[in-house]
Formats: structure tokens, sequence, C-alpha cells
């Protein structure tokens, strides 16, 4: 088959798999909630991002005028390699349905479809911003010619980044098939990666303009210049554009030449991925006997609930990808965190055990709670023809959700202790944490059950079942505003600042009727939940 009809093929496949994906953003009305909530949350920031670029454009006399343009112009291609590889290793590693596929078609060809939803969808998400940027960039420089020169340079660095992208993904993919000792410690490692590079986002601003002239040689130190050279190219016809060098000319010739070598090496990776078998590791005759690791421990042995509790832990410790959503909470906790390093020595203690509280109070909820249908999808058969009450059920899974949250929420307010922190304000947080992790895993399980998702979807070659983002997002709003209304009465209440006024008794007694009774008619309906559940 020649390269003519697999480009052909490869577009159908492409739009194929693009139309999929939209149908999946838009086919659901929760699914739809959720994005909707997403684009309003995060695209909010284009509220203050565009006005900023107008100024921008009106004020630019030169490429070397713009803020960081070297830097960026370096990074933004190494970023869009390392996110293809990424979503190589998330979602587009293979195909559906590809034994059919893969006989009727060349490998080029489902390679060329895959990498072309992709990028499809990464300009869905990333170029109408970027575009609204750009329009809005050059109209403050006054020429429309910017949107189309920098399409025009944007064009290969995309598509030769997707390729590249594409072929590095799946060589880490066929390293974890042959290693797969690897795969968890890779796991692990983008995990901390990830915390690690949001933590250090929260402290760029303030060294950008503390140390700004430090931070610019940093990353002047890291700045390629032929490649800035290319990007220059965008600014062709405009005002500040600048002569044209020879290194923009073999950049852009290296980008043409590197994509055809690109598809060829992503091909023969894909299809030595796909048609080979995985490597045995040497079967033995021996058979494999239970440890026995789900024999619950006292005091889960005690009851029932804790014993399906002590299960639910130990399915998590197994499986730490059903973990994945709480990784939400980094964005959220690191700027607190920042205040806490940033604050005065007198405040330092009680600003830990408050985020001790705070973060023992969302793992309560959210570590099990958040979709407890959809958790508990492959043993639904058994969950509707078990003897076992679903009060019981539902109770086993909020204590497994306590017994992760409950020992971070009292812990760490007794470790401040060790910074300052009065015995009587370590037992009131103490208190008030477990109080909290309680109403939090109750609300949490009612919300949970109100929008279960039963689809898997691979994540780093591993099928797991994530909450619904309407859940999550609204979980994280209504405990996490509930929470820091609590631990500021608390704060006070310890510090002796608390005025007891007719105005306070009724708001507080009003809080608390409404975390209460919120919670407790949350517990309600996932009980009324799973009675009513069938099997459609």
């Amino acid at each position: 088959m020649n390269l003519r009809h697999d480009i052909r093929h490869g577009l159908r496949i492409g739009r194929a798999e693009f139309v999929r994906s939209l149908r999946g953003y838009l086919g659901n009305t929760r699914r739809l909630a959720g994005l909707g909530i997403a684009v309003l949350f995060f695209g909010g920031n284009l509220l203050f991002v565009l006005p900023a670029a107008y100024v921008l454009g009106r004020s630019a006399r030169s490429i070397s005028a713009i803020p960081f343009f070297g830097p960026a112009a370096t990074a933004v291609p190494i970023a869009l390699v390392l996110l293809a590889i990424l979503r190589t290793l998330e979602r587009i590693g293979s195909i559906e349905a590809e034994d059919l596929v893969l006989t009727a078609v060349h490998p080029r060809a489902v390679v060329l479809g895959l990498i072309t939803a992709e990028i499809g969808r990464l300009l869905l998400w990333f170029g109408l911003p970027a575009t609204a940027f750009a329009v809005t960039f050059a109209l403050g420089l006054g020429t429309p010619l910017l949107v189309v020169t920098g399409g025009l340079v944007a064009l290969p660095l995309i598509c030769c980044t997707a390729v590249w992208g594409y072929a590095g993904g799946l060589g880490v993919l066929r390293l974890l098939r042959r290693l797969p000792g690897v795969h968890r410690l890779l796991k692990t490692g983008g995990i901390l990666a990830l915390i690690g590079l949001v933590v250090a986002s929260q402290f760029l601003g303030q060294l950008i303009v503390e140390e700004g002239l430090s931070i610019q040689r940093f990353l002047a130190a890291f700045t390629f210049e032929p490649l800035v050279e290319y990007v220059a190219l965008v600014f062709l016809g405009t005002p500040i554009a600048q002569p044209t060098s020879a290194w923009s000319i073999a950049v852009f010739g290296g980008l043409l030449a590197l994509i055809p070598v690109g598809l060829a090496v992503a091909t023969k990776q894909a299809a030595t991925l796909w048609f080979t078998d995985p490597p045995s590791r040497g079967t033995s005759n021996q058979v494999r006997t239970s440890t026995g690791g789900f024999t619950a421990p006292q005091p889960f042995a005690w009851t029932k609930a804790g014993r399906i509790a002590w299960a639910v832990l130990v399915r998590g410790r197994r499986n730490p990808q059903e973990l994945s959503h709480l990784l939400m909470a980094v964005f959220f906790v690191a700027p607190l965190g920042t205040t806490v390093v940033q604050s005065s020595d007198d405040a330092i203690g009680l600003l830990i055990a408050g985020m001790g509280v705070g973060l023992g109070t969302y793992l309560a909820g959210a570590t099990f709670g958040l979709n407890p249908l959809g958790d508990d999808r492959p043993q639904l058969p058994l969950l509707l023809l078990t003897e076992t009450n679903p009060r019981t059920i539902i109770r086993g899974r909020m204590l497994a959700g306590v017994a992760v949250g409950l020992p971070v929420a009292v812990l760490v307010p007794l470790g401040s202790v060790l910074l300052g922190t009065s015995l009587t304000s370590v037992v009131a947080f103490a208190v008030v944490g477990f109080g909290m992790c309680l109403a939090a895993a109750m609300f949490a399980f009612g919300i949970g059950s109100a929008y279960p998702i039963y689809e898997e979807r691979e994540f780093w070659g591993t099928e797991s079942v994530v909450p619904s983002t309407l859940v999550m997002l609204g979980y994280l709003f209504i405990v996490g505003g509930g929470t820091i209304l609590g631990l500021i009465v608390t704060w006070f209440a310890v510090s002796g600042n608390l005025v007891v006024t007719p105005v306070f008794v009724v708001g507080f007694g009003l809080y608390l009727l409404v975390t209460i009774g919120v919670s407790y008619g949350a517990y309600r309906y996932a009980i009324r939940r799973y009675r009513r559940f069938t099997v459609k």
C-alpha cells in the first residue's frame, strides 16, 4: 500500500477519532456540565490575559522588548513534545478495535490517523486560547498579518513535535512492557514531579519580581537561539520584524525533514508494539495462594463495616491508579503551602494545623466516596445479590475514607506542637477535624452516588475509573468552603478573639445545621441509591 493511500485512510481514521472525541465531550449531560465548569474556571483567565496582550502589542517596539520571548520560544516546543508523550501513554498508545483496523489498513495509516486526531484535540483545547491571544496581540500591534504568519510558522512545529512525541511515547510503552517493574516507579516519579512543579510555580512570580535580573540570566542560559530565530518569523511583515537569518531557514528545513523521519520511526515503533506479544517471564507450576491481605486486623475486624473498610483499603493499595483523582488537591493546596512558608513564625504552627485538618477532611470524602457505584462496578453483581445491608456497605466505604483522612486531620495538628502551637489549640483543631472528616465522608457519598461514572479509560497503561469532573469540583468547593469557615471560627475561639453575639450564634447555628443536615441527607440519599440500583 503506497503513501497516498495511507494518507487518505489516515485522514479518515483521524476524522473518525476526532468526531468520537467530540461525541464523548458533548454526548453526556453530566460531562457537558463538568466541561462547562472547567472552561469557566480556567477560561476566566482570558479576561486578564487578553487585555495584557493588547497592551503588550501596543507597546512593543522590537522582538527583544517582548518579555521572555526567547525562553518561551524554546520552552513551548519542548512542552509540546512532552505533552505528546504523555498523551500517548495516557490515551493514544492504541486505537479502538485495533485488531479490525490493523487488518484493513497499514500501521502507517493508523499512526497518521491517531496523530491527526490528537493534533485536532490539542488545537481545540489550546489552539483557541492561543488564537485569541494572537488576534488580540495583532490588534494591539496594528497588523492582522501576524495571525497568518503565526499559523504558517506553528504548523510545521506542531506536526514535528506531535510525530516525535508520539514516537517517544510508543518507545516508553515498549520499555514498560519489557520492564514492568519500572511501571510503578514511573507513576510515583511522575506524581512527585507534578507536585514539585505545581509547588515551584507558586514561587515563580515572587522570584521574577524580586530577582528579575538573575531569573533572566538563568532563562537565557536555556534559550536555543536557532529555534528563537525561527519562531521570530511570525513577525514577518509587521512593524517589529527582524531580518531573516540563516538559522531560521535551517530550522524550518529541519522541521520539514524531521516530520517524515519521525513518521517512519513512529510507524516502526507502533508495528512492533501492536504485532508482538509481551516477553514471557517464565511460568511456574506452583499454585498461587492468597497471602491473607484481606484478613482485617483490629479494630477493623470488630464489625462487618470495618471488614469492608479494610478490603477497600487493601484494594486501594493494590490499585493506586484508582486514586489518581486526588491529585486535583495539589493545585489548591500548593498556594496555601507558599502562604505557610512565607508566614511569620508565631502563626506557622496554627496554619499547618489548619492545613492538616483541611487536607484530612478532603481525603476522608474524596478517596473512596466520589464515585462509589463506579468503583464497585466489577463487584456490582455480588453487591446486588449479597444479604449485606446497603447501609453496612456504605458505612464500610465511609470508614475506609475516614481511616485515610482522620490520621492526617489529627496527627498534623499534634505535630504542630513542635512549632509552638498550644495544647488547647491542638485539641480544638483535632476535635474539629474529626467532625469535619465524618461530615465530608457522608456528603461525598451523596454526590458521588448521584453522578456515577462507569467508563474506564487508559491512564499510563492501566485501566481506571475516575469520578465526574463536576462532582470533584463541587465537592472541593463546597467542602473546602465549609472547612475554611469552621477553621476560622476555631482559630478565633482558641485565640480568645471570638465575640459571642446574637448574630454570631444565629449564623454559627445555621452553619452547623446546614453542615450536619446536608451531610446526613446525602448519606441517606446514597443508601437509597444503593437500594434502588438496577442493572439495565
